[in-house]
């Protein structure tokens, strides 16, 4: 048993109110320099929709991640055997239509325009060319099923839908959506690392953050085909790959990431977890349908104190210990089992997690106009959603429905246990029995409600100690480094004008 601590998130996608202040935080913070007009480190996407960039689920066009005969992994994009021939030409590259191309606006129209009748406007210019353009496409630019027959109807992951399932889909009195918010999700396995030919991906000892080398890119762009979230970017003027870093130098100094911290939802938890390296070669390689319950069994109890010595044994500090036997991510996905991984079937085994959403559901009118609740079928609304159970389980348990099912289950039975204690419209028997059918108790469902809807800041981001200077020492003196948060290599990195 190879015991490592890596930093886990979860986000609480019934919470998500699709304002992106994270977007805009991290693009503050990170990249607002020339190169990265079109990096998204954080993005908000509207589901159903294509995402960004546009159908980066479709592995079958860009072969992210990895796949297996069930005895050997091989990455999709790239191997040996396979880099030197599209030396010069990756097939499986966003191309800039896949993003979109960056543009401002000629303000001096504003100012400068004769006068006239009409409301002068500022001219959208190319950042690439200098030249006026029809803006066509942006990062959200299908927000909020923003021309859904064109975005919407082209996702993905509709897929695992019948022609008419999809037709109901968008059935007006049944079309809904929601929110995903998106950043590198740091993965066990991460496809990115293993398909640098430079070495310049690394995936941190002491934390299991996936950060880029910028003095060992050479722009080979493998990471971003291999990338199966399209979470790496090429910044064409520095000639380097770069993607989120998770704000490490924040997290080394006990702050939340940027978009953690400015969440206006509350929806993102943060903390980390401990597992077994040694296992996932052997998960990786099993069916679809079984890796949700096989990442999760890889992430070890904190509190086993076979797990606790293996740690020690690794050199993970006692302080990293016990800030895992008190992290929110421990208890979404090992304890209460609600948080799910997006795309597990990629085998990147990804380390944010999403509690899946209680999508509104067909309701009927009884008698006397009454809206029908049907606490006698406790979990009916749950099947009966507008976003059906095929395109969730697709999007977030590798298409395993019961996984899906289960935690959808134990949400809407929290529900209507605090229903049954503030509201008063369930008895303590339909409470009882809807905790029961969803494998929880009162004390644990209590328990996810507080941590849902009344955490703290401390509550939802338990940051573990960074004990960075155990790390710096085996290249320099820690003493002369302790003023600083680890940003940059022997120097700062020089900002762009």
């Amino acid at each position: 048993m190879d015991v490592r601590s890596q930093i886990g998130m979860v986000f609480h996608l019934d919470k998500c109110i699709g304002c992106h202040t994270c977007s805009i935080a991290c693009k503050n913070v990170w990249t607002d320099r020339p190169g990265t007009e079109y990096m998204w480190w954080n993005n908000v996407e509207t589901k159903p929709g294509t995402g960004y960039p546009t159908r980066w689920e479709d592995q079958q066009a860009y072969k992210g991640g990895w796949e297996t005969d069930g005895k050997n992994l091989r990455l999709k994009a790239t191997g040996k055997a396979r880099i030197i021939p599209n030396i010069f030409h990756n097939p499986s590259m966003p191309s800039m239509d896949d993003y979109y191309e960056p543009w401002t606006y000629r303000y001096g129209d504003l100012f400068n325009a004769p006068e006239g009748d009409d409301q002068p406007t500022a001219i959208p210019v190319s950042m690439v060319t200098g030249e006026p353009i029809a803006v066509e496409a942006g990062p959200n630019w299908d927000d909020d099923l923003g021309g859904s027959k064109v975005y919407a109807r082209n996702d993905p992951n509709m897929e695992a839908l019948s022609p008419e399932m999809r037709t109901q889909m968008f059935a007006i009195e049944r079309l809904v959506f929601f929110y995903l918010p998106r950043i590198c999700n740091h993965c066990l396995n991460p496809a990115c690392v293993a398909s640098c030919p430079s070495g310049a991906l690394y995936k941190r000892g002491e934390d299991g953050i996936v950060l880029v080398n910028q003095e060992r890119c050479r722009a080979w762009r493998a990471c971003v085909s291999a990338c199966p979230y399209k979470k790496v970017f090429y910044n064409w003027s520095t000639g380097k790959s770069e993607k989120c870093i998770l704000c490490f130098p924040r997290i080394e100094t006990g702050q939340a990431p940027a978009c953690f911290h400015s969440c206006v939802g509350r929806i993102r938890y943060l903390g980390n977890v401990l597992y077994d390296a040694d296992r996932i070669t052997e998960i990786a390689n099993l069916p679809d349908d079984q890796l949700v319950e096989a990442q999760r069994s890889i992430i070890l109890d904190p509190n086993d104190p076979a797990v606790i010595e293996g740690a020690r044994k690794n050199g993970i500090h006692e302080s990293v210990i016990e800030s895992a036997q008190r992290s929110p991510v421990w208890k979404f996905v090992r304890v209460w089992k609600i948080a799910l991984p997006p795309h597990v079937e990629y085998r990147t085994f990804p380390m944010l997690f999403y509690v899946p959403p209680l999508l509104p559901v067909m309701s009927t009118t009884g008698q006397n106009g009454v809206i029908r609740s049907d606490l006698d079928e406790m979990f009916a609304q749950t099947e009966e959603a507008r976003a059906p159970m095929a395109y969730l389980a697709k999007l977030l348990s590798g298409g395993n429905e019961g996984k899906l099912r289960y935690a959808l289950k134990k949400q809407m039975a929290v529900r209507i246990a605090r229903r049954h204690l503030t509201v008063g419209d369930a008895t303590r028997e339909q409470a009882e029995s809807a905790l029961r059918q969803a494998d929880t108790t009162f004390e644990e469902a209590d328990a996810i409600y507080r941590l849902t809807a009344l955490a703290t800041f401390d509550d939802r981001f338990v940051i573990p100690p960074s004990q960075r200077e155990m790390a710096m020492e085996m290249l320099e003196d820690p003493h002369d480094r302790r003023a600083e948060a680890g940003f940059g290599f022997r120097a700062a990195p020089a900002r762009g004008a």
